[in-house]
Formats: C-alpha cells, structure tokens, sequence
C-alpha cells in the first residue's frame, strides 16, 4: 500500500514538474525580451557625455548579453521548446526574438538551422566555413556574408532613423547602446556557438556530430554564451532547453541518474 501511494505522488511529481517546465521556457523568454526592451530604452536616453566610461562598457556589455539572449531564445523555439505546450506560441516566440534581435525572418533561419543539424561541420551546413576560411576572423565574415540581406539592413536602417527623429534620440546613443551591442553579439554567438564547439580539431572529430563542448564553471558557462558551450550535449540532445544543458553534463558525470526532463 505504501509503495503504491509513493508511486502515485512519483507519478504527480513527475506531471507538476513537466507541466512547470511547459511555462520555464515562456517565462524566461518573456524576462529576456523585457530585460532587452527596458535596457533598450533606458541607456538610449542617457547622458552618455555625463555618464562615466565605466558605466557605459558595463551597459553595452549588459545590452549585448541581451541581445545574445534573444537569439538563444529564438534558437529554442526553433527546436519547439521555448512553449512545447503550444506551437503557435513558441513559433511566435521565435518570430518576435529573431525580429528583435536583426529583423530576420524565423522561417528562413529555421531551415538553416534544421540544414546545420542535420549536416553539422559539412559543406551542406549553412554556419560551416568552405574549407578556405579556417580561422577565426575570415570564418566570422564568411558567415555573416552568408546571413546577410540588404533589404533587412534597409529596414533595421529605416527603424534606426525613424526612432532617432521621432523620439529625438542622439544618434551616439543608439550606436552605442544598439548597433555596438549586436555586433559584439554576433561576434559572441559566433565565437562560442559555432567556431569553438564545431571548428575541426589536430586529431579530426571525434563524433557524429562533428562538435565538442567546453566545459566552463556555472556562471561563467552563463555568462559567455548561455552554456551554449555544451554544444556536443546540445546536438545530443536538441529538445532540452539552453537552461538544462548543465543539467545534461551534471548527469552524463555522476554515476546516480538525475531526473531528466525531456520528451
């Protein structure tokens, strides 16, 4: 009788907890968009000429970890879990974060991205370099080359001026705190997401997945790229979300399972 009510209440704890999990994504979503929106528009109406160097390299640091955030968040809701509870909500999801971050259009990157798992580190993958742009800056510009469009630059140019004269914003402001912020975030995005993780090693890869991970302390693995630098772990398992990640390397080194949420 006990260990059919301890079954139970497994049982229970186990649905509370997905059923939470279902909301986890939606709200850490909604906490990085707003944390994008306020900081957006509170360093663009600062003095910037009484604000303190300091300050300012802090904010466009904290900006371009937002705006690193934004895509993260696109990226999970391109592998249906920023909402798995509801399609339409995640994939709108995925539409606002990416439209944020440099105005792209979500279903062209959600092919992109469907073509870099299924073919990670090959020629057929859209973020690989084409084996002459090996190093790190010649790849960097290779691959924005690839995710470039002047008619996306138009329309982020016809919104910078138009916030510019309509709010009276200085036009130092928006460099700093907007354009400064997704350059070092694609650099970010680039260097910890794709080069790192997916350039080929001495030895030549060593699993399918033509990837490897970098295993940072907690905060740190946070802070560099949303431990994104568990990539091997990620192309393992592409339904967990960037926030479970540590949970999949914690239980891949302990020899006691850990809970495991996931599809």
């Amino acid at each position: 009788m006990t260990s059919f009510v301890i079954d139970i209440l497994t049982k229970q704890l186990r649905q509370l907890i997905q059923y939470s999990r279902n909301f986890i994504g939606l709200i850490t979503a909604f906490i990085i968009i707003a944390a994008w929106i306020i900081s957006l528009v509170i360093f663009i109406n600062i003095n910037i000429s009484e604000t303190h160097l300091y300050l300012i390299i802090v904010s466009i640091l904290c900006r371009a970890f937002f705006q690193t955030g934004l895509f993260i968040t696109a990226h999970d809701a391109m592998h249906g879990i920023v909402f798995p509870k509801n399609p339409k909500i995640n994939n709108f999801i995925g539409h606002i974060t990416v439209g944020l971050y440099a105005f792209f259009s979500y279903k062209k990157l959600l092919q992109r991205h469907s073509e870099h798992h299924k073919n990670p580190a090959s020629e057929f993958d859209p973020d690989y370099h084409n084996g002459k742009h090996k190093n790190f800056f010649s790849w960097y510009f290779y691959f924005m080359f690839r995710y470039w469009s002047w008619l996306r630059f138009a329309g982020m140019t016809v919104v910078y001026h138009a916030v510019r004269i309509t709010f009276h914003i200085p036009e130092i402001n928006l460099l700093v705190f907007w354009a400064a912020p997704l350059l070092l975030s694609s650099i970010q995005l680039f260097y910890f997401g794709t080069y790192l993780p997916h350039r080929e090693p001495s030895e030549g890869y060593q699993n399918s997945h033509r990837t490897k991970s970098v295993y940072r302390p907690f905060l740190w693995s946070f802070i560099t790229c949303y431990h994104f630098g568990y990539h091997e772990e990620h192309h393992k398992y592409p339904y967990v979300a960037w926030w479970e990640l540590p949970l999949i390397v914690k239980n891949s080194r302990n020899t006691k399972p850990v809970l495991m949420l996931g599809k």
